[in-house]
Order: structure tokens, then C-alpha cells, then sequence
């Protein structure tokens, strides 16, 4: 069975899902109250994207989260 990273890349064993790679073209970034930036997720279609940064910062928490289009798309 064939899995997929959220970037569309092949897993470890090689294979991609459907025979094809998707592309991930948006990124959900987040920053912590230290100023510390991190990956979060990537995604193929914005709206994903938005959707999940728009989640995670409902959650509350100190940490900012938003979405930027990625630089190796």
C-alpha cells in the first residue's frame, strides 16, 4: 500500500500514491511566544491550509499560525 507525506513526496518504501506526486503549495507556519518559527503542514490547495491554521489558532494557545505559499513549489 503506497502512503503519502503531506507534500505529496514518496514514503520511505518508494511509492507514490495513484502513480503520481502532488504538490504542496501552501505551508502553515506557526511562531511561538519566543519568536521560534516552525513548519507546521504543507498543502496542495490553500483553502486546506487556511482551514488548519484558522484551527490551530482557535485553540488558544500563545502561538501564531498562518500560511505562505512554498518557496520549492
Amino acid at each position: 500500500m503506497s502512503t503519502e507525506s503531506s507534500a505529496g513526496e514518496a514514503r520511505d518504501d518508494g511509492s507514490r500514491s495513484a502513480g503520481r506526486q502532488r504538490r504542496a503549495l501552501w505551508i502553515v507556519w506557526r511562531q511561538d511566544d519566543n519568536g521560534n518559527q516552525f513548519e507546521v503542514a504543507r498543502h496542495e490547495r490553500r483553502a486546506d491550509a487556511d482551514a488548519l491554521a484558522a484551527t490551530m489558532e482557535a485553540r488558544g494557545h500563545k502561538q501564531t499560525y498562518w500560511v505562505a505559499a512554498a518557496a520549492d513549489a
